[in-house]
C-alpha cells in the first residue's frame, strides 16, 4: 500500500468537521507564487496547479528511472494546497479576488531533497518542455494555528472563519496572520467533479496565545 499522508496525518489533512488547535510542524512543499483571480480559465492560478503536478508525479515516478531517491517509498501525491493573502486587508476580503495574492503548493515527503527537487525540475523541462523555473522548494513552519474542515462552496468560507475566530477567542488565543503567517487552505476534493456544496477544504489560521 503508498503511504498516503491524508491518511497517516488525519489531524492535519482530514479534521473531523469540528473546530481544533494544532500545532503544525515545518514541512517542505513545491510551490509556485502568483496573484489574481483563481477562477479565471487558464489563468496564473490554473497554471501555476499543472506546474506543480509537473514536478510532483516527476518525483513520485522517479522509481522508475535512473535517479534513486535516497530513503525514497512510494507514496500518493499529497493534495493541493494554499496560502492566500491580499495587502492591506486583515484577513480574507472574498468580494474581491482579483486582488488575491497566492502561493499554490503541494507537500514534498521528508526524504527529497533539495537537490532531488533540482533534478526533478531539470528533469520535467526536459521531458515536457514546459518553463518551470517558477517553480520553488518552500520550507514553511505554520506552528500553532486554528483550523476546521469546511464543506460547501469556497464563497461560503467566511462564516467557518468566523466560527474559528470565536472558538480561538475563548481558548485564550488570538489571531496571528502575519506576512510570514497565512491564511492556509488545504483542497480535499476535485472542483472540477464536485458540486460546490459538497466540496471538502481545511482552513487553517495561525493564532497565538492572547
Amino acid at each position: 500500500m503508498a503511504f498516503d499522508f491524508k491518511k497517516e496525518y488525519k489531524e492535519f489533512y482530514m479534521p473531523k468537521n469540528k473546530l481544533s488547535i494544532v500545532t503544525v510542524p515545518s514541512m517542505n512543499y513545491i510551490a509556485v507564487r502568483g496573484q489574481g483571480d483563481p477562477n479565471i480559465e487558464d489563468g496564473e492560478y490554473k497554471q501555476s496547479i499543472g506546474l506543480l503536478y509537473g514536478i510532483a508525479f516527476t518525483i513520485k515516478m522517479s522509481k522508475k528511472g535512473d535517479h534513486l531517491i535516497e530513503g525514497y517509498f512510494d507514496y500518493v501525491v499529497p493534495p493541493l494546497e494554499g496560502f492566500w493573502w491580499q495587502d492591506g486587508v486583515d484577513g480574507i476580503d472574498y468580494a474581491h479576488k482579483e486582488n488575491f495574492k497566492w502561493i499554490s503548493v503541494i507537500r514534498l515527503p521528508d526524504f527529497v531533497t533539495k537537490a532531488d527537487f533540482d533534478w526533478a525540475v531539470e528533469e520535467a523541462t526536459r521531458k515536457k518542455k514546459t518553463d518551470f523555473s517558477r517553480v520553488e522548494y518552500l520550507t514553511y513552519d505554520e506552528g500553532l494555528c486554528v483550523q476546521c474542515m469546511h464543506i460547501g462552496s469556497y464563497d461560503d468560507e467566511p462564516a467557518t472563519v468566523v466560527l474559528m475566530h470565536e472558538y480561538m477567542e475563548s481558548q485564550g488565543y488570538i489571531l496571528d496572520i502575519t506576512d510570514k503567517r497565512l491564511h492556509h487552505e488545504i483542497y480535499l476534493s476535485d472542483a472540477r467533479k464536485v458540486v460546490p456544496e459538497k466540496l471538502k477544504t481545511v482552513i487553517r489560521h495561525p493564532i497565538r496565545k492572547a
